[in-house]
């Protein structure tokens, strides 16, 4: 993890000398602006599009003409937001076009899989190849900028919106912050495929109390810093042309009127010079917080922390012009918003051809291309973690009687999973669908189980008994089972990760059937499967847990299934054992009286009573086709001398199987003795390795003393003298240790 102290990069991959002549010809326009005009470009608020279609209601239309909106948010289609350019352009005193933002968080037409399936494949290129399919979608139908990525740090699978983001660990979430941003930004802000990213939700917000949505944040600095801002920095490192902030409160002051993070962190320490916007309604939430006494007040703490623009409740609208009258905002203050305002739109080449993004042509052409869906339905096979197979996949040869069970096994809109930008659940197709036409020559019976959202167990028991009846003449099952897209995301959380309904009970009574059984999970979290994972023990079955998988994910289902691919996807979280574990993630502190010291007494040490600390499946798990053995590591020093000297520690891997395979090489790091408690592990780096067959593969990793640093209680970032433990292997459980000593 790199040091906070790290030079941030050039804004949206600019050069100084290109930035410097945006800025001059936004300072030009700026100095002709009234004070009702600039506080118009720091005004969001969305279209009214809706179910039926888009339209323009005369009022907003006047708000457009007056200059009194600066950027619309949930507009889309080439047309419409012509429609919408041509009243700012053509009809505004200064003619400064407006700036088109959306949701596209993992495709926009063509759906990825959902962030934390992405972030399964621990693939940073195939991620960053992701967010450019959904940066060329979403360009060609009129959208500038992408309110992505999320790189919310999360450890607590009851917040529903875990699914957006990259999972437990910093190093992971960062290295997948960085490939988004890229994606979506590419190497030219005037690329017509490229839109302005914009990372989110800054911060802390992964860490709400309880798992649930919107809740409170009770963060030390030291951590906020350690563990929650990394990705953040990260995104800024990689050039993103923007910030949103988060909902919730650090350490008792709402991020969205935060100056330590809006001010001194990003702005002081990380040099960023983008823009910040504020998430929806973020503003007005100031009063529901208990810090601001109105909306004035509101807007003046959020300018004033450094928010440039107020998406949505228009409390910048409403009273930042009487603040600065009355010397409670400087009127620098607002030309610095509204200069990164501008400055963006100059910089996506908006000032030169406001329409340019407007292209029906180009729109038609991208959305849902042919080479869109070949990588989604990669990066689909490549986001699904194989977590139990008992010899029975693949499903080699295909079965001729297939029994296909479970009512996500017929579900199209659920593949999607939330946010998928103009997703439709028509483009992708059924499981039940691509397995009838992969086994055209088969019997495929299917039966849907049980209501996903009806927990009533006496009126299900003739839907499970017809399914095992159908499970009993097949000679393979496949039971879907998990969660409906409502059921994960934005307002969403859950106290109950175990199956959702009755699908818990179908699943054990086809296993118990004696039929093989494949269970494929779809959801948008980790999930309690402890009670399901037992029933597999002995029998011959697997686990497969599918995410949500978007488009072309039902296609990617049948590929592992029948063996076309191999599983390679890792856990980017850990799954409980059951709800009471969490928050859960491997990189805890040691405890004074930790579970595996030894201790005369060991009731009195840091454990449970009812179960063991492990995950039921720990973090970087996952299964394959195929088995990578590992050598003994070797490192080519014992000691690490100064901050600029590096050790490199090799291993050979060995493909022992009979097919090609990915494996994802993890080391970690243990610094046992040190000024403060430090994790028992903490990923510094990974490699996803393809092995041939039978072959044998030699990687090396270099370790620099900036890896073995850390923040202290001071605040400030060290690198201590000692000895130091690396952990390499398949996952965080699986490793072999290696020691090393750092002399300063």
């Amino acid at each position: 993890m790199a040091s906070p102290s790290a030079t941030p990069a050039r804004f949206f991959n600019l050069d100084e000398r290109d930035y410097a002549a945006a800025e001059q010809r936004c300072r030009a326009l700026l100095a002709r602006m009234t004070l009702a005009e600039k506080v118009g470009q720091m005004s969001q608020f969305t279209s009214d599009r809706d179910t039926t279609g888009p339209s323009i209601r005369e009022g907003y239309q006047d708000d457009i003409r007056e200059g009194r909106v600066g950027s619309i948010f949930n507009a889309f289609d080439a047309d419409f937001t012509r429609q919408l350019q041509t009243l700012a352009v053509n009809e505004s005193r200064l003619g400064v076009p407006l700036l088109f933002g959306y949701d596209v968080v993992h495709g926009f037409r063509t759906i990825f899989p959902i962030p934390l399936a992405m972030a399964s494949s621990w693939h940073s290129e195939g991620v960053e190849a992701a967010a450019r399919v959904a940066a060329t979608e979403a360009a060609a139908a009129g959208i500038h900028w992408a309110f992505a990525p999320m790189v919310d740090v999360s450890r607590d699978a009851r917040w529903g919106r875990v699914m957006e983001g990259a999972g437990e660990d910093p190093l992971l979430s960062s290295r997948m912050a960085s490939a988004q941003v890229r994606g979506y930004q590419g190497h030219d802000p005037r690329a017509l495929d490229s839109v302005a990213a914009c990372v989110k939700h800054y911060a802390g917000y992964g860490a709400a109390e309880a798992g649930r949505d919107y809740n409170s944040v009770d963060l030390s600095e030291r951590v906020m810093r350690s563990v929650h801002l990394p990705p953040h920095q990260a995104a800024v490192n990689a050039g993103v042309a923007s910030v949103m902030t988060s909902f919730n409160t650090v350490d008792g002051v709402p991020a969205s009127c935060n100056a330590l993070l809006l001010r001194q962190i990003l702005r002081d320490e990380w040099q960023f010079r983008g823009l910040v916007v504020t998430d929806y309604t973020a503003i007005m939430e100031l009063l529901e917080h208990g810090v601001a006494a109105d909306p004035r007040d509101a807007a003046r703490l959020a300018v004033n922390a450094g928010v440039d623009m107020d998406m949505q409740d228009g409390y910048f609208l409403d009273h930042l012009a009487e603040l600065v009258e009355a010397d409670d905002v400087s009127a620098a203050r607002i030309d610095e918003a509204t200069l990164r305002v501008l400055i963006l739109k100059d910089v996506l080449g908006l000032f030169e051809d406001p329409y340019r993004y407007c292209d029906e042509a180009r729109e038609a052409a991208a959305l849902l291309a042919p080479e869109h869906r070949r990588k989604a339905r990669e990066m689909a096979q490549q986001s699904m973690v194989l977590l139990e197979n008992n010899d029975l996949l693949p499903l080699s040869p295909a079965p001729q009687r297939l029994a296909v069970i479970g009512e996500l096994a017929d579900s199209r809109a659920d593949l999607l999973g939330p946010w998928h930008g103009d997703g439709q659940a028509q483009d992708a197709r059924t499981l039940l669908a691509a397995l009838k036409d992969r086994l055209s020559g088969a019997e495929v019976c299917y039966h849907a189980g049980v209501p996903i959202d009806i927990d009533d167990t006496a009126s299900r028991q003739r839907e499970i008994a017809e399914a095992i009846t159908i499970a009993q003449q097949a000679e393979v099952a496949v039971v879907v089972v998990g969660e409906k897209e409502p059921m994960s995301g934005e307002a969403a959380s859950r106290t109950d990760l175990g199956l959702p309904g009755q699908q818990l009970a179908l699943a054990l009574a086809v296993i118990a059937s004696g039929t093989p059984t494949v269970v494929v999970t779809l959801s948008g979290r980790p999930l309690v499967l402890s009670e399901l994972t037992a029933a597999l023990t002995g029998q011959s079955a697997a686990l497969l847990h599918g995410w949500w998988p978007g488009s072309e994910g039902a296609e990617a289902l049948v590929d592992l299934l029948l063996g076309d691919v191999s599983p390679c996807a890792r856990l980017p979280m850990s799954f409980p054992r059951n709800v009471g574990q969490l928050p859960l993630y491997y990189g805890q502190l040691p405890t004074g009286r930790p579970v595996f010291r030894e201790n005369p007494d060991p009731r009195y040490s840091s454990k449970y009573i009812d179960s063991p600390n492990t995950p039921l499946y720990p973090f970087g798990y996952g299964l394959s086709y195929t088995h990578v053995d590992y050598a003994t590591p070797q490192l080519d020093k014992p000691t690490l001398t100064g901050p600029n000297d590096q050790l490199t520690l090799s291993i050979e891997l060995t493909n022992t199987g009979e097919r090609d395979g990915v494996e994802v090489v993890q080391l970690y790091l243990r610094d046992p003795v040190a000024s403060i408690s430090r994790p028992i592990r903490e990923l510094i780096d990974f490699q996803r390795i393809e092995i041939a067959a039978g072959a044998r593969e030699r990687i090396s990793f270099v370790i620099r003393a900036e890896q073995l640093g850390f923040i202290g209680s001071d605040l400030r970032w060290r690198c201590e003298a000692g000895r130091f433990e690396l952990h390499i292997g398949a996952h965080v459980e699986d490793t072999q240790m290696l020691t090393f000593d750092y002399q300063p």
